[in-house]
């Protein structure tokens, strides 16, 4: 006999970063897949070390990792973690990042800038990582930094959902708080069965991160409920200026809907005391109690996530899960 044949099996193992154990542990009870114990822990000095306590030779690894504040901490456990995965002889690697560190660093704005986004890109190919999926990217380009396949899930429909059915039968008007959003919000309009569009005109300092000049209005908002769709709030600047904005224009209720929860001081309390009456999140990354609201709502990513990874695993059709949007 010329040959050995053996029998092609395949077999789909979870790993959880330490940012949100707490996600990974919800999309295992989605999938029915526990994920996978391992030591992780760090030295005095701050290096992260990795290893699994079960055998991952062969497997279909996913690797869900929310990189959160300390973001830096968490690039580099994702790193390792994908390293102890090849070394181990995985045979396949897809990095599940629901939320892209250094997405805002797509381009360069000026001279002698990095484009970090595309840096991350590089350090997971480097470290061994097969694919990526993630949620919303900041901008759709990002997809093209990674020399493989790159899964970019929507959070609309989650958070569509949910509107939807809270405010049914009053009349809304989607609003992109930026030029930079309205293509976001055509989408948002469209997943909403046609209502109106409106955007803020703005300006921002390129010199001055997460300071902006709200200036005004453009569209239909008086006696409205007035939807801010955006894919992250950091500060809050952003939301908080378009919503004063908005009020001053005769918008009757304003709620904002965004995937990325950052929540950076002083977000929790620009947004406490500004005229929104509802925000809108997922759970992308982890909100711990200090940043929790009463007009915070928070919606969970798993059964998403969860749906894709099944997808990859079966090599299904991921696009599938959004009409063919993408």
């Amino acid at each position: 006999m010329g040959s050995i044949v053996a029998e092609n099996r395949k077999s789909l193992m979870l790993f959880s970063g330490r940012g949100f154990p707490e996600l990974a542990k919800e999309i295992g009870e989605v999938l029915g897949v526990a994920p996978t114990p391992a030591d992780a822990y760090d030295f005095a000095n701050g290096e992260i070390f990795v290893r699994y306590k079960d055998s991952v030779r062969g497997s279909d690894a996913f690797v869900v990792q929310s990189v959160t504040h300390g973001v830096n901490t968490w690039v580099m456990e994702t790193l390792i973690m994908v390293d102890a995965l090849k070394r181990g002889s995985a045979k396949r690697i897809t990095v599940v990042l629901p939320f892209y560190p250094y997405a805002r660093q797509d381009k360069k704005h000026r001279g002698r800038e990095p484009i970090s986004a595309r840096l991350i890109a590089d350090l997971l190919k480097t470290a061994g990582a097969n694919r990526i999926l993630t949620v919303d990217l900041h901008t759709a380009q990002i997809q093209g930094f990674f020399d493989g396949p790159v899964d970019h899930l929507f959070a609309m429909d989650v958070l569509a959902e949910y509107v939807e059915h809270k405010y049914a039968g009053r009349p809304m008007t989607v609003v992109a708080p930026d030029s930079g959003r309205v293509r976001v919000a055509e989408r948002w309009t469209d997943r909403l069965g046609g209502c109106p569009l409106a955007f803020i005109h703005k300006t921002r300092d390129p010199l001055k991160p997460n300071q902006v000049v709200a200036n005004r209005v453009v569209g239909e908002v008086e006696g409205r409920v007035c939807l801010i769709v955006d894919d992250m709030i950091d500060t809050g600047g952003t939301i908080t200026k378009a919503a004063d904005i908005l009020k001053e224009q005769g918008a009757a209720e304003i709620v904002v809907a965004s995937t990325h929860a950052l929540l950076s001081d002083p977000a929790t309390e620009r947004l406490k005391n500004s005229p929104i009456s509802e925000v809108v999140v997922t759970n992308t990354l982890p909100l711990p109690s200090e940043k929790q609201l009463d007009k915070l709502t928070v919606l969970s990513i798993a059964p998403l996530l969860a749906r894709a990874i099944r997808e990859v695993f079966d090599d299904g059709s991921v696009t599938t899960l959004f009409g063919g949007l993408s």
